[in-house]
């Protein structure tokens, strides 16, 4: 199953780690993604800490734990690539979603390229 599969039939919780450029790490709760394919996915955020983080490190990790029984998920390993500042296009990813609980705040939609993905539990080599 690929990951666009995998997404569109679970559903979960996720947290995305990112270090800025010491490496001091951060993880926030970030549990929807926007797939645009196989291969990129993005994020809707705010100008916080993550956001931060990224402008001076480019990579980040996302574990999703699906709802059901057991620890069954993903861990996604995700470089950032870019991001925009499109009000339009990030209104209709929330109105998709779950509605904006500040909406006074600038918000970024940053797309990362999905480098690897692996099951939450197990060994190295599954998919």
């Amino acid at each position: 199953m690929d990951i666009q599969e995998y997404f569109e039939k679970h559903t979960g919780s996720g947290i995305l780690a990112t270090a800025d450029a010491d490496g001091k790490v951060d993880a926030a709760v970030y549990a929807r993604r926007h797939l645009e394919n196989n291969a990129t996915l993005a994020f809707s955020m705010c100008d916080r800490l993550s956001h931060h983080n990224l402008r001076s490190n480019p990579h980040a990790a996302s574990i999703f734990l699906g709802k059901g029984q057991g620890y069954s998920g993903k861990r996604l390993y995700l470089t950032r690539m870019s991001e925009y500042i499109d009000p339009e296009r990030i209104a209709a990813l929330h109105r998709r979603t779950t509605p904006d609980s500040r909406p006074d705040q600038r918000k970024f939609l940053v797309a990362f390229s999905l480098d690897r993905f692996r099951p939450a539990l197990g060994p190295e080599n599954e998919v």
